[in-house]
C-alpha cells in the first residue's frame, strides 16, 4: 500500500505541464503564431533542442509523482479489564514510511541501493581511499578495500572488461529495439501526412536518448557509473535527481519575472510621464543593490521563518519544497529588471509608429492599443528572454547552493553537488566525478535551452523575418515565373 503526496512544487509542474498542453491547442485558432512556431520545429536545431529539454521534463515529472509506502502492519491489544472474560480486542493500524519516494526512485531503485562507505572512482571495483584490513593471515595491513556492490557479480577482476561491452552491447540492443518501435509507431500514424518537419533528427535525437538511458540503467545497477560520493551514495542517481530541481527553479522564476517585467515595461514606455518615472526609479533602485547580497538575505528570513513554524513543517521534504519554492520566488522578484529596461525601450518606439498613433486619433482605447499592436511586436524579446532567463536560473542555483544559500541540503540539485565537492578539488589525488557529473547534466540542459532560444528568436524576430522575405523574394517570384 501507498500513500500519495502532493507537494506544491508537484502540483505547479503539473500546471506547467498542462498549460503548455492548453497553449499548443490553443495555436490552431491562431494562423500567424502557428506559422511562427513552425519556423522553429522545422529547423534541426530547434527539433532536436526541443527533444533533449522534453526528455528532461519527462524526468522532472517522474520524479514529481510522489508517495509514501505503508510500513508492516501492527495489531493493537486492549484489554477490557472490567468485563469477566477478558476478551481482547484487536485494531489494524496502517503506518506509513517518513520517507518520501516518487516514481523516478522506483525506476532507480536498483542503482540507488548500491550504496558503499566511501569514495570510488568511476567504473572502480575498489575504494578511493586506503583502510586497514586484514589479509588471510590475520595481519593488519593497509590498502584499498573492495566495494561492496560495485562489480560484486564478477568471479575475477580481469572480467570487468568484457563486462562491461557486453553489457554496452545489450543496453545498445534494448534502446535502438524501444527507438524502433516508437518510431515506427510514429510512422505509421503520420503516414498520411506531409509535412515539412525533420524528423529523421528527431529520430536521430531520440534514438540516441534512448540507448544513453538504457545503458545508465544497465551499467549503473553493477557499477558505480560516475562513482560515489562522501558517504558512499551514487552520484549518478543525485546527478538525475537533480534533473527536477532545475527544470522547476528555471521555469518557475522565469514565470515569475514575466508579469512584473511586462506590465511595468510596457507601462513605462507608453505612457511615459509619470509612470516611467516611477517605474525607472523602482528597476534603477533594484538593480544598486548586489543581486546576491539581496538572495542570501532573503534565504535567511526564510530559514528564520522555518525554524519559527517548525509544526508547519513535520517532514524534510515539506520544509525542503517551501524553502525551495519560496528560493525560486526570491530569483522571479529579483531579477525581472532587464527585461523590464528591454521592453520600455521597445515600447517607447513602438508607440511613436504612424499606425499606434493613428489609433490614438480614431481614439481606440489605451488597453486595446496596448494588446493589439504593442504586446504584438515584443513578444519576440519576452519569448526570447523567457528561455534565455530559464539558462540563467538553472545556472544560478548552482551558484547559490555553492555558496551555502540556495535550496535545502535535503534536496538533490547540482548546485548541492558541486557544493559538497568543492573540498575535495584540492586533495591529491583530486575527487572530480562529482563536479564532472553535475557539469554533464547541467551542461546538456543549458546548452538544448540556448540553442532553442536562439531557433526562438529567428522564427519571432520581425527584423530577421523581414530580411529573411526580402532575401528569398527574388528567388521565389524567379521559380514561379518559370
Amino acid at each position: 500500500m501507498i500513500k500519495p503526496v502532493l507537494l506544491w512544487s508537484d502540483t505547479l509542474i503539473f500546471l506547467l505541464v498542462l498549460a503548455l498542453g492548453l497553449f499548443a491547442l490553443q495555436l490552431r485558432n491562431n494562423p500567424q503564431a502557428k506559422k511562427r512556431w513552425s519556423l522553429v520545429f522545422h529547423s534541426r536545431v530547434g527539433l532536436s533542442s526541443f527533444m533533449v529539454i522534453l526528455f528532461y521534463v519527462t524526468i522532472a515529472l517522474l520524479d514529481s509523482l510522489h508517495f509514501r509506502e505503508a510500513l508492516p502492519q501492527t495489531d493493537n491489544y486492549t484489554a477490557d479489564n472490567n468485563t469477566a472474560d477478558n476478551n481482547t480486542a484487536d485494531f489494524s493500524v496502517t503506518a506509513y514510511d517518513s520517507e518520501v519516494r516518487s516514481l523516478l526512485d522506483v525506476i532507480l531503485a536498483d542503482i540507488n541501493s548500491n550504496q558503499e562507505t566511501t569514495y570510488s572512482a568511476p567504473f572502480s571495483l575498489y575504494s578511493f581511499a586506503k583502510e586497514n584490513t586484514q589479509d588471510k593471515a590475520g595481519n593488519i595491513i593497509r590498502d584499498y578495500p573492495r566495494l561492496v556492490h560495485a562489480g560484486q557479480h564478477l568471479n575475477h577482476d580481469d572480467e570487468q572488461l568484457t563486462d562491461i561491452i557486453s553489457r554496452s552491447a545489450l543496453a545498445l540492443v534494448k534502446g535502438l529495439a524501444i527507438a524502433l518501435l516508437l518510431i515506427s509507431v510514429h510512422r505509421w500514424v503520420m503516414r498520411h501526412r506531409q509535412t515539412a518537419v525533420p524528423w529523421r533528427s528527431a529520430y536521430w535525437t531520440f534514438a540516441i536518448l534512448s540507448v544513453s538511458s538504457c545503458w545508465l540503467l544497465e551499467l549503473g545497477s553493477v557499477y558505480h557509473i560516475f562513482g560515489t560520493d562522501k558517504v558512499g551514495q551514487d552520484v549518478l542517481v543525485q546527478s538525475i535527481k537533480a534533473v527536477r530541481t532545475g527544470i522547476l527553479i528555471g521555469t518557475l522564476a522565469t514565470l515569475l519575472t514575466l508579469p512584473l517585467a511586462i506590465v511595468l515595461g510596457i507601462s513605462a514606455g507608453y505612457f511615459k510621464g509619470w509612470v516611467d518615472d516611477v517605474v525607472q526609479y523602482i528597476y534603477t533602485t533594484l538593480s544598486s543593490i548586489p543581486g546576491i547580497l539581496l538572495i542570501a538575505a532573503s534565504v535567511l528570513l526564510i530559514d528564520v521563518y522555518i525554524e519559527t513554524h517548525a509544526e508547519e513543517f513535520n517532514l524534510t521534504v515539506i520544509r525542503a519544497d517551501f524553502k525551495f519554492l519560496a528560493l525560486c520566488a526570491i530569483l522571479g522578484l529579483t531579477s525581472w529588471t532587464g527585461l523590464c529596461r528591454l521592453l520600455r525601450a521597445e515600447t517607447l518606439k513602438i508607440s511613436q509608429l504612424d499606425y499606434v498613433q493613428a489609433a490614438h486619433a480614431f481614439g481606440v482605447s489605451h488597453p486595446r492599443v496596448i494588446g493589439k499592436h504593442i504586446l504584438p511586436n515584443v513578444t519576440h524579446i519576452i519569448l526570447i528572454a523567457l528561455v534565455l532567463d530559464f539558462s540563467g536560473f538553472v545556472l544560478a542555483e548552482a551558484v547559490l547552493s555553492y555558496i551555502g544559500v540556495g535550496v535545502d541540503a535535503s534536496m538533490s540539485s547540482w548546485g548541492n553537488m558541486i557544493n559538497a565537492a568543492r573540498s575535495e578539488l584540492s586533495r591529491d589525488p583530486v575527487v572530480w566525478w562529482s563536479v564532472s557529473a553535475a557539469f554533464v547534466f547541467m551542461f546538456s540542459l543549458v546548452l538544448a535551452a540556448n540553442l532553442f532560444s536562439d531557433q526562438v528568436r529567428n522564427a519571432f524576430d520581425p527584423r530577421l523575418v523581414q530580411q529573411d522575405k526580402a532575401g528569398h523574394s527574388p528567388a521565389t517570384t524567379e521559380g514561379s515565373v518559370s
